[in-house]
């Protein structure tokens, strides 16, 4: 669970709702028509620039950025280590019944025990890590094109208000309405570029990026006990993907 996008999303929402609270009855703020001008008219107009299955898979890639947990470097690297000692003492194929709780670990560890060559691992797993990146990526884009899309659907929103309240300026009990669609419309598209759209984009990105990160120690150090290196090699090897400020408690 990512705590600092709950916080961030929960806190936002509540500041938001404070301010309407304070500003007068929470029900002036919801409007059908302003809603369904934006949040519905904003998800149609996406759907048209991507497939229905990209559309669909983005939920669960948004669920990503509030149930993802970072991997964890040293927890990779001290696993890696031990079947690294465990390899060298027994041979490649003792790996076979290894506990490994990592599903990409585990993928990788069954090609060096299937006794393919370095180069086919590292191709076969670093194909798994472009495709992985690229489902990030499109699911991430869907993101990004609704906190476009938002403003610009809040802004037609405004004009189909303004318009309805020009053309009803004899009846006063129209003005009114048509108002509030010009303006909840604008804040509806703002708020969900800036508290929905943007933020999640952004934060499948960076787990795009962790998850490469952590991958790629992977294959290092898959590689590394395939080649019949020195377990300690290798913790030094994969000790650089560590920051800095971490690798000098690492070696401890």
């Amino acid at each position: 669970m990512d705590i600092a996008t709950i916080v961030g999303l929960l806190g936002a929402i509540a500041m938001v709702v404070m301010a309407m609270v304070l500003g007068g009855s929470i029900l002036t703020f919801i409007d059908v028509p302003s809603i369904l001008i934006v949040v519905v008219g904003t998800h149609f107009v996406v759907l048209m620039t991507y497939s229905i299955k990209d559309f669909i898979s983005a939920a669960s890639s948004g669920m990503k950025a509030l149930t993802f947990k970072s991997p964890n470097c040293d927890e990779l690297i001290e696993s890696i280590v031990e079947l690294a000692d465990m390899a060298r003492k027994s041979g490649l194929l003792a790996l076979e019944g290894a506990e490994i709780s990592d599903p990409f670990m585990q993928k990788g560890i069954g090609l060096l025990v299937d006794g393919h060559d370095g180069d086919v691992v590292r191709s076969i797993l670093e194909k798994d890590v472009q495709m992985a990146s690229a489902r990030h990526a499109s699911g991430a884009g869907v993101f990004k094109s609704m906190a476009d899309v938002a403003p610009a659907m809040g802004m037609i929103g405004t004009l189909v208000g303004l318009v309805a309240m020009l053309s009803n300026m004899d009846d006063p009990k129209s003005i009114g309405p048509a108002m509030a669609v010009a303006l909840l419309t604008t804040l509806y598209g703002a708020i969900m570029a800036n508290m929905v759209g943007i933020p999640i984009a952004e934060k499948l990105k960076l787990r795009d990026s962790e998850e490469k990160v952590s991958k790629k120690l992977i294959i290092d150090g898959l590689l590394g006990i395939q080649a019949g290196q020195n377990p300690r090699v290798i913790e030094q090897v994969l000790h650089g993907y560590l920051a800095e400020s971490k690798r000098p408690a690492a070696e401890d």
